[in-house]
């Protein structure tokens, strides 16, 4: 019997490219769900479902009909600020969807193994890079602590379950329909737009591909608990962009430092996360790219969809 895997908010970058690595695995069936039409351009090889998660009975109704051996949670609420602003929505997303889950997966036979993808914002940026044993200091944002207590549904839900937490994820999603930090870098410089960039935020820029490798890693091995998985090299935003203007040859006399103070974004920010890899890489075997190579997959990626 093939083992199911039923992933939510497939059309997003982490969903995609979950479906694609997991599409060349022998004996997995694929489940992909995600609100409205499939947005993939391979559409073959694995079960497209709508689902709209913040729905209880829908997903009640999808989990039974499915019944998947493992489910991989990458839909959320992400965009910070917007989270402080449509609080309902953020909650509804990131907390009661992952309660409406829990719930759905308990009605199913056998041992489903739950895996639920969090984040760096969970830690108030004191003390970064983090080992998963450290204790998380949300700051104070709405999106933060929403996805706090997603972990702490998750822990207490008396499943078999992962918490994968990542960080500034960027990578090429089919047909172009989401951006993140290196792809606005990259199109706003070769635009020759002068961009503020933060100087004093740390983090380890993630590919989606790699994220997407941590997360199929937990699945296949049965893994439970919590890991980091994000991109080896730590960096502040202005160098991460400083790096996609050398790799590109744009103009980086564009790119000007800004402290957070400055910026006067609605949700407060942590200043220096980071995740020290080493649980990861010695009980999953994960080992991501570096950060320069992930631009060369995101420039070899770009070139395709041109063609």
């Amino acid at each position: 019997m093939a083992k199911k895997i039923l992933i939510t908010g497939s059309n997003g970058l982490l969903g995609q490219k979950l479906i694609y690595r997991l599409l060349n695995e022998s004996g997995i069936q694929i489940i992909a769900t995600s609100k409205g039409d499939n947005r993939l351009r391979t559409q073959t090889g694995y079960i497209y479902q709508s689902l709209d998660i913040t729905d209880e009975q829908s997903v009640k109704e999808v989990f039974v009909k499915y019944n998947p051996d493992v489910v991989i949670n990458t839909a959320a609420m992400t965009n910070v600020d917007a989270c402080e602003t449509e609080q309902d929505a953020c909650r509804k997303m990131n907390v009661d969807a992952v309660d409406y889950i829990i719930k759905a997966m308990k009605l199913l036979p056998g041992d489903p193994h739950f895996i639920h993808l969090s984040t760096d914002f969970i830690f108030d940026g004191n003390n970064g890079p983090y080992r998963e044993t450290d204790i998380p200091y949300p700051p104070d944002s709405v999106y933060a602590d929403s996805k706090y207590m997603s972990e702490k549904l998750v822990e207490k839900s008396g499943l078999k379950w992962a918490i994968v937490r990542t960080m500034l994820v960027y990578g090429v999603v089919d047909f172009m329909s989401r951006s993140n930090i290196v792809l606005w870098a990259k199109d706003s410089l070769s635009k020759g737009k002068t961009i503020n960039v933060v100087e004093d935020q740390f983090r380890c820029p993630t590919l989606s591909e790699d994220l997407a490798e941590g997360c199929a890693l937990v699945a296949l091995q049965g893994a439970t608990g919590i890991y980091h998985i994000s991109g080896k090299d730590f960096m502040s935003i202005i160098e991460l962009v400083n790096k996609v203007a050398d790799f590109w040859h744009f103009d980086k006399t564009l790119i000007h430092p800004a402290k957070t103070a400055t910026l006067g974004q609605p949700a407060q920010r942590p200043l220096k996360t980071g995740f020290i890899l080493d649980k990861a890489r010695t009980e999953l075997g994960y080992e991501p790219h570096s950060f320069l190579e992930g631009l060369a997959i995101v420039d070899k990626q770009l070139k395709d969809n041109m063609a």
